[in-house]
């Protein structure tokens, strides 16, 4: 009995160094739902060990910030460094890796906001009281994280998440950066206030603070989400105009097979008839040339490339190569909406190749670029494969990633330079150079 009252004793009055134990290990419970948080709705893909090390690390720079650096710099600081460790470890843009800080610390905050002056009221207990004694702590913080954990049952079974942010433009993303900056640092003050003042603040002001602090963000999301359809409704729109540029060739082009059918038979059939055997090798081979441009065509298509900026970045290089006399196969296998890696990253470094591979066989006397998606799910990979004509057969297939390389006059030698640090931010991702007397060949490797 005796050591049950010690016990209690110890757990209602004030007790900074049980306080301390108790809590300690209680933060990295709240590292992990942070992360879970920002996971599902940023929509991140990760590994189990990437999470492992988040959680050390996250937990880690709180208690040391905690113990360490005085109230409030710790916060600040403790933000700053959550952010350089998720955009590093989970590789991440500026915007997604601001929105990983803000939004579980949003829903942490406002959670607190909202429960701590009822909380304290309910137990008839100060702010200090819930604060130093570690059964009233521990009780809050595991209210908390309770309501966290519902939030994020939420989440999951009802899919709601952010998957588009990369395919916003860059002023837009420069206006929610602001925003986030600015709600961060709303957030922060009206934490300062809750936690120092509560007990002075009447139930009615409490409630009036988080409902205008909820509003500022529900309009922020808004805003956000906006922001993003108008980017995804821009690129649809744009793509939906190369299409009926795509449309009016192939219509065309049919048109004008139609019109020669007839004479295409004709053609055909006196060859055979004479016995021309090489006669008719030739106009074969002219004839599969037209009927590859015909199949091309139909293969630019926004339900084959179902990516609004892929298929806009595809259609145009093919119409560039085709106004330089370039013969373009291509052999488009691959779900795009599927892709295994960032589609901005993605785009940066299809944009690259293909404009080397036009570059390079435009010189040639045979002019020829051939163009591969296709899924290997035998290896769990998605290859991208361009192939293309070359007159400098001496070229360094190692060489040409250095900054500042070029084969070109006039050109900064940054492209492949440029690849090589993408590839070097993605674990998953491989781009392997070869060559062969006729062809020189990129073949970039995405696992899954």
């Amino acid at each position: 009995m005796e050591l049950l009252n010690n016990i209690w004793n110890a757990l209602s009055t004030p007790n900074e160094g049980l306080l301390t134990i108790i809590s300690s290990p209680l933060t990295f419970l709240e590292a992990y739902l942070m992360m879970t948080l920002f996971l599902l709705i940023l929509k991140i893909k990760t590994s189990s060990h990437q999470k492992i090390i988040y959680v050390l690390l996250a937990s880690i720079v709180s208690l040391l910030t905690k113990y360490l650096i005085p109230s409030p710099y710790n916060v600040f600081i403790n933000y700053v460094l959550l952010f350089i460790i998720i955009y590093f470890l989970f590789k991440q843009g500026y915007l997604k890796t601001l929105l990983a800080v803000v939004c579980p610390s949003l829903i942490f905050g406002l959670i607190g906001i909202l429960i701590l002056n009822p909380y304290l009221n309910l137990l008839n207990i100060t702010y200090e009281q819930s604060e130093t004694i570690p059964i009233y702590r521990i009780l809050h913080m595991l209210i908390v994280y309770a309501f966290t954990f519902i939030i994020i049952l939420i989440l999951k079974y009802k899919d709601i998440g952010f998957s588009q942010l990369d395919e916003i433009d860059k002023k837009n993303k420069h206006i929610i950066f602001s925003n986030l900056i600015l709600g961060l640092f709303t957030l922060c003050i009206q934490l300062t206030i809750a936690f120092y003042y509560t007990d002075t603040l009447p139930l009615v002001i409490t409630f009036l603070s988080f409902i205008a602090l909820l509003i500022y963000f529900a309009l922020s999301l808004y805003s956000l989400t906006r922001a993003m359809q108008l980017s995804v409704t821009t690129k649809k729109l744009e793509s939906a105009e190369e299409y009926n540029k795509t449309l009016r060739i192939l219509h065309d082009s049919v048109r004008g097979f139609k019109h020669d059918f007839d004479n295409i038979v004709t053609t055909i059939g006196g060859y055979v008839k004479t016995n021309d055997m090489e006669g008719l090798k030739k106009y074969y081979v002219q004839l599969e040339d037209d009927c590859q441009k015909v199949n091309n065509l139909y293969l630019l298509n926004p339900e084959i490339i179902n990516n609004p900026g892929i298929y806009n970045l595809i259609t145009n290089k093919y119409n560039e190569a085709i106004s330089k006399n370039i013969k373009v196969n291509m052999s488009l296998l691959l779900d795009l909406s599927n892709l295994k890696m960032k589609i901005y990253e993605f785009a940066r470094i299809l944009g690259i190749l293909l404009d080397n591979a036009i570059e390079a066989s435009q010189e040639c006397e045979e002019k020829i670029i051939n163009i591969t998606f296709r899924n290997d799910e035998k290896n769990h990979r998605q290859l991208i494969i361009i192939e293309n004509t070359y007159n400098n057969k001496d070229v360094d297939t190692i060489k040409i990633f250095e900054k500042g390389i070029s084969e070109k006059e006039n050109h900064t030698g940054l492209g492949l330079w440029e690849v090589q640090n993408i590839l070097k931010k993605n674990n998953n991702i491989s781009l392997f150079t070869t060559k062969t007397d006729t062809y020189f060949k990129q073949q970039l490797e995405i696992y899954y």
